[in-house]
């Protein structure tokens, strides 16, 4: 009989509440694995019982495979492993689906725990695996754990933009708000403290150079990291904001892949 137990969640049941249980329980530590298959973002019941049968066979392995219906993601653990054997099963569990799954694809964020991690940080390595674009296995660390520490302004009059931006940065764990303005902007910032203003260059009321000088004027803590993220592509208008202390300068239409990839590195 099996050691292994498959639980299908519908959309209503808690998958990180169930997922956050099955990890405290085991009080020596385990490793969690996260799974999205990018070639079949639908989640087929396919590769449900292609995880269950590769865990079905790890000797003396009591592990528990979930999927989150609402996004494809699938969870399992690994009781008692270290990240490097971890590693060497999500190899293995790789190798497998695209044995007999052609066309799955898999992304899998890893990570060995001693602790039981937050539902924020379950969130974000779930979200690692779900946006990644390599098919390496994404080894989850502490430093991205503590995204959800840092605070994010956005500064843009377009309301699409500013939507896109929230959801894209709320889903890898960052704290974000918003501002249609210069001046809502200016005002918001000694309240709210954030770590970094990613802004548009083109604002009412104040924008541009100035609006950038005001940011650094301000009387707070620790002054923020400063993306802009603009249409403009004027040369000196680029050179200007380095000079005046802007962090990074990304135009639009943009990569978010390559957005987030600089927000990280001015946060980090």
């Amino acid at each position: 009989m099996s050691q292994s137990a498959t639980l299908q969640r519908v959309q209503t049941v808690d998958f990180y509440g169930r997922l956050e249980e099955e990890v405290r329980g085991h009080r020596n530590g385990t490793a969690l694995l996260f799974l999205y298959c990018a070639g079949d973002p639908s989640g087929t019941d396919a590769e449900l019982t292609e995880v269950q049968s590769f865990v079905d066979q790890l000797s003396g392995v009591n592990s528990e495979v979930l999927r989150d219906v609402s996004t494809g993601v699938l969870a399992l653990t690994l009781p008692g492993y270290t990240l490097d054997a971890a590693h060497y099963q999500a190899l293995l569990l790789k190798q497998h689906l695209q044995g007999r799954l052609e066309q799955s694809d898999p992304r899998i964020t890893l990570a060995a725990l001693t602790e039981t991690p937050s539902t924020q940080t379950m969130k974000q390595m779930a979200e690692a695996a779900r946006l990644s674009t390599s098919s390496d296995i994404h080894i989850f660390t502490q430093e991205e754990a503590d995204r959800d520490q840092s605070r994010i302004l956005i500064v843009d009059q377009d309301a699409t933009v500013r939507e896109f931006l929230q959801i894209r940065l709320a889903m890898q764990g960052y704290e974000t708000l918003e501002a249609v303005d210069g001046l809502e902007a200016l005002d918001l910032i000694p309240k709210w403290e954030p770590d970094l203003v990613l802004t548009e260059l083109n604002l009412h009321g104040i924008d541009g150079l100035p609006f950038i000088h005001h940011i650094q004027q301000l009387k707070v803590k620790e002054p923020p990291k400063i993306v802009v993220l603009t249409e403009k592509r004027v040369e000196q208008t680029i050179s200007q904001c380095f000079q005046n202390g802007v962090d990074d300068y990304v135009t639009k239409p943009f990569s978010p892949v390559e957005l987030d990839a600089r927000i990280r590195r001015c946060l980090h």
